[in-house]
């Protein structure tokens, strides 16, 4: 598998760029964003870290 990261300040060329992409799904192409990338480098960094419950991250909030 071969990955490509574009960059793209104008949107109007986003618009044009996604659509001509969108093209390639039926071809098998998947289009994911850098972002949705780097979450989930973000979550399977912490996959071994302890957990702890909601309501004591919550008094530790500040």
């Amino acid at each position: 598998m071969h990955s490509i990261t574009i960059n793209i300040s104008n949107e109007k060329l986003v618009k044009k760029v996604m659509w001509f992409l969108n093209l390639l799904k039926k071809d098998g192409l998947e289009i994911v964003s850098k972002e949705d990338m780097d979450d989930l480098r973000l979550l399977k960094a912490t996959r071994n870290e302890e957990a702890i419950p909601f309501e004591e991250y919550m008094k530790n909030e500040n």
